[in-house]
């Protein structure tokens, strides 16, 4: 899997920073400060979803 992370990671610290991973079916989402820990699997409508309410809550 390939993980980036993501374009709003602060440079001081990455005080809350996450990191995704694109499937065929959807991505793959974790916190970059535990890579080892838990991830979150959301399928493509639903990380459409998340990206379309996200650009709404910031604009």
């Amino acid at each position: 899997m390939r993980w980036r992370t993501s374009s709003f990671t602060s440079g001081a610290g990455g005080a809350q920073c996450v990191e995704l991973a694109c499937l065929d079916h959807g991505c793959v989402i974790r916190d970059s400060k535990q890579r080892s820990g838990p991830t979150l699997v959301v399928g493509s409508a639903a990380f459409q979803g998340l990206l379309a309410f996200s650009r709404k809550e910031t604009a």
